[in-house]
C-alpha cells in the first residue's frame, strides 16, 4: 500500500462515520420523528394492523350454545339458546323450544351484555358464558 493509500482510506472512514451521525441528528430534530427512522414498510404494516383492529370491533366473536330439556316429557337436549355478540356485548339470543309436537324460535336483542327483553335462565347462561 502507498502512503497516500492510508490517508485517504482513514478520510474516507471519517467522512461516513460524521455522514451517518450527521443523518442521525436530522432525523431526530424532526418534528414527531423517533430517535431511529423506522423503514417505510413497518410504518405501513403498523398502519394495516390498526385498521384490522378497528374492523374486528364490530366482529361478532363471542359465542355460546346452551341445550336443554325445554319440557320434562321430551328428553334428549333438543332445545337450545344461542348468544352471538361483539366485543361491547351487542347482538343477539336465539332460542329453539323443542316441544312433543311443535318447536318454536325466538329472537331477543342484547345490548351491553344485557337485554330489554326477559332472558330465560339458559338464555342468562348462554350470554354469560359468550362474555366469558
Amino acid at each position: 500500500m502507498s502512503y497516500l493509500a492510508v490517508p485517504a482510506l482513514l478520510l474516507s472512514v471519517v467522512a461516513v462515520v460524521f455522514s451517518v451521525l450527521a443523518m442521525r441528528r436530522t432525523a431526530a430534530t424532526r418534528p414527531g420523528a423517533s430517535r431511529v427512522s423506522l423503514p417505510e414498510d413497518v410504518v405501513g404494516l403498523r398502519r394495516e394492523v390498526a385498521a384490522l383492529k378497528a374492523a374486528a370491533d364490530g366482529a361478532l366473536r363471542h359465542l355460546s350454545v346452551v341445550r336443554y330439556d325445554a319440557f320434562g316429557d321430551v328428553g334428549g337436549h333438543l332445545s337450545w339458546s344461542v348468544a352471538v355478540l361483539d366485543d361491547a356485548g351487542d347482538g343477539v339470543v336465539l332460542s329453539s323450544i323443542h316441544g312433543r309436537s311443535e318447536a318454536r324460535t325466538y329472537a331477543k336483542t342484547i345490548a351491553g351484555w344485557s337485554s330489554d327483553q326477559q332472558l330465560s335462565p339458559e338464555e342468562l347462561e348462554a350470554v354469560a358464558h359468550a362474555k366469558g
